[in-house]
């Protein structure tokens, strides 16, 4: 059934039937966190770094009632212009099938079509997670939910730095979601290599957070997994800094009335405004790397 709704390129398609290393790349990033057409710019050097480390990039996105592995030079510029294209989460998937819109894909989202064309790693910027205030809005993003029952391995560089990283990793805990450090005992927080809290397991390589996911899985395990990989060095923000903008774009969404899934695109819209553009061009560095470090598991993974 699913066949039905997945339009996967010739070329990822091969790949995946002979068992070589692909990476998904999910395309909210594009529609709702960049602006034109400096997206398209970041699109194609992603795709150009998981090429470099020898794995095939498979950017989602649900167009023409198709779940999408794979776009076209067309498809990419119809998600980079973002005219009329949503951010779709799981519940939205049938309704965009159904009806034909165009949706950029979530990092829940990517997840699931990921394991549906047989895609084991995926790479993205930061996980949603538990917002802060939570507790009263229950705010909390269907990522969560996602990886405690897709198999799919999510290369990130932590969570986004505006949730509640703590509340985010005891609800990862409580769903069985190993939350692997690559080369850190520190869970990063997406700007900042370190959150105030640490991660499961600290991996020293790439063969090793291959060799976990395979063995996961091997073992009939339900769901993904995390690898924390932190921003560079030299492109990493200063922590209480970021949490005194992240704290004042709060507070702006919060006068806006802003909430669901518009708050994520507020947030960092306003965080990029607020750092006179030095967040989002950290953004876009710890993606690059992101991509990078998962292409290099993909390949590691295929060799098992």
């Amino acid at each position: 059934m699913n066949k039905d709704y997945l339009s996967i390129t010739p070329e990822i398609k091969e790949a995946i039937e002979a068992g070589r290393p692909v990476v998904a790349l999910e395309s909210t990033i594009l529609s709702h966190g960049m602006p034109y057409p400096q997206n398209v710019e970041f699109a194609h050097k992603v795709e150009e770094i998981v090429r470099a480390e020898g794995a095939i990039p498979a950017t989602t996105a649900i167009i023409g009632g198709k779940l999408k592995v794979g776009l076209t030079t067309e498809e990419l510029e119809i998600m980079c212009r973002a005219e009329n294209v949503g951010k779709v989460s799981r519940r939205d998937v049938a309704v965009y099938l159904a009806t034909g819109k165009v949706g950029a894909t979530t990092v829940a989202t990517t997840m699931m079509i990921a394991e549906m064309a047989g895609i084991k790693i995926f790479a993205t910027g930061g996980i949603g997670g538990v917002h802060r205030g939570a507790t009263e809005t229950m705010d909390i993003s269907a990522d969560l939910q996602e990886l405690a029952h897709t198999q799919v391995g999510v290369v990130c560089a932590g969570a986004k730095s505006l949730l509640d990283i703590g509340l985010t990793l005891e609800y990862l805990e409580t769903m069985g979601v190993p939350v692997l450090g690559m080369q850190t005992d520190d869970f990063p927080a997406f700007y900042c290599r370190k959150s105030g809290f640490g991660v499961d397991y600290n991996v020293p390589d790439v063969e090793t957070a291959a060799k976990i996911l395979k063995t996961k899985w091997d073992l009939g395990l339900e769901g993904g997994a995390i690898i924390a990989n932190p921003i560079p060095v030299e492109y990493e923000l200063d922590f209480d800094e970021m949490e005194g903008v992240i704290n004042r774009a709060l507070e702006m969404a919060k006068e806006a009335g802003i909430h669901g899934k518009a708050t994520t695109p507020f947030l960092l819209s306003h965080i990029k405004d607020l750092t006179k553009g030095v967040a989002f061009a950290s953004n876009m560095q710890l993606a690059y790397n992101n991509a990078k470090v998962a292409s290099q598991i993909a390949v590691a993974y295929s060799k098992m």
